[in-house]
């Protein structure tokens, strides 16, 4: 009998063993595999083209105040939508600004983005089709020259993760003004650039030298001042590029928007609100950093977790920095950002917002999102003197 009950509970701690395993597995691989597509996680409940409105199912994002892009039916066509114009308890009906393409009529499903914009022609401004040489191969790129057309201040902008490089068309305006040119770059395995051998996020930890490539290009067309901005997991790639490149001397500022400041605080966040046990998110971290990981998650090399872990290096960092965040994010926790922030008065300007959620700042609040930057840009002047 004894003999009985102990194989069985065995057999119970090797299933439990095998489901951990297996369940932190699939989750790395999550984490780091490029995705195919996104959820249409929004019903379209009617819409009234004459009347420019679109009623959609309740989410956490149908019912954000602002402007959005709306992707439907797979991404297979894309729409603008405006400010809220009634909710009910079936729905919420927005405004319908504008059609880019596809058959919003013959539509069931889609989701909101914070792009808003697609390309450089729907801000109406001159720009270049540009490459970036990376050591991957040449990545595509948008240049947009200051107001005035002449000056040696560039910003090089950094999309988020599972995003292209038209999320960042929304920064082009406030650095425009200022009196800087625009870099939209493209990074490895984002869909547009170079595929790295492996084909997996590195989280920043290799991303960056892409960014560093991007560096190198703006300072061969005369650039001697460069402001870093990245957004979401490009905040991670600016900061690597940051601490890490040889071209760093040039970079007066970083702008932060949404930021994965520490991957561990993100992914733990992630973890829990998937419900998922202790162990297994610490199984994921192992999987991630470790060399013989690759046999389950396919990274060509493991990453360094605590070389992405901001807070703890906060002491590092010397360079004034513009950190836009949403408490209530959703997605990438602010608490490593608002640690930052307490630990770095000295260089941190924390622009706190709440409601907006993950990179949808500026769609949230325009004014304030474009403010906040434009009035934290003087300030490198007398930083750099």
């Amino acid at each position: 009998m004894l003999r009985v009950v102990g194989w069985t509970a065995l057999g119970v701690g090797v299933a439990a063993a095998a489901t951990i395993g297996v369940l932190s597995a699939l989750v790395a691989r999550t984490v780091l595999i490029p995705p195919s597509r996104r959820e249409d996680d929004i019903r379209i409940l009617g819409l009234d083209l004459e009347g420019h409105r679109i009623r959609l199912s309740a989410t956490s994002d149908s019912l954000l105040p602002g402007e959005y892009s709306f992707w439907f039916s797979g991404d297979t066509g894309h729409a603008k939508v405006g400010e809220i114009v009634d909710t009910d308890r079936g729905g919420v009906t927005r405004e319908l600004l504008e059609v880019d393409f596809g058959d919003l009529a013959a539509a069931r499903r889609g989701r909101f983005s914070g792009w808003f914009w697609l390309t450089p022609r729907d801000l109406g401004l001159p720009y270049e089709n540009v490459t970036v040489p990376t050591p991957l191969g040449p990545a595509p790129a948008w240049f947009l020259p200051a107001e005035d057309g002449e000056s040696d201040r560039w910003v090089i902008q950094v999309h988020g993760r599972a995003v292209r490089r038209s999320e960042t068309l929304r920064a082009v305006a406030p650095f425009r003004d200022a009196g800087f040119h625009s870099l939209l770059v493209s990074y490895r395995n984002d869909g547009e650039a170079p595929r790295s051998s492996d084909h997996r996020y590195a989280l920043g930890d290799r991303e960056w030298v892409d960014v560093d490539a991007a560096m190198a290009y703006a300072i061969a067309r005369g650039a001697r001042e460069i402001v870093l901005m990245g957004w979401s997991m490009g905040g991670a790639t600016v900061l690597q590029a940051l601490t890490r490149s040889p071209r760093a001397a040039l970079v007066t500022g970083v702008v932060l928007d949404s930021p994965v400041v520490d991957w561990i605080a993100t992914l733990d966040f992630q973890g829990r609100m998937r419900r998922l046990p202790r162990v297994v998110r610490r199984c994921v971290y192992l999987l991630i950093r470790s060399r013989w990981g690759r046999i389950v998650t396919g990274l060509a090399e493991p990453l360094d977790l605590a070389r992405l872990d901001f807070v703890t290096r906060a002491a590092e960092l010397d360079r004034p920095i513009l950190l836009l965040h949403s408490i209530d994010d959703g997605f990438v926790p602010a608490t490593a950002s608002t640690a930052l922030a307490l630990a770095r008065p000295d260089i941190v300007t924390f622009e706190e917002f709440t409601i907006a959620r993950h990179t949808k700042l500026w769609n949230y609040d325009r004014t304030r999102w474009e403010d906040a930057i434009r009035n934290w840009l003087p300030g490198l002047s007398s930083h750099r003197a």
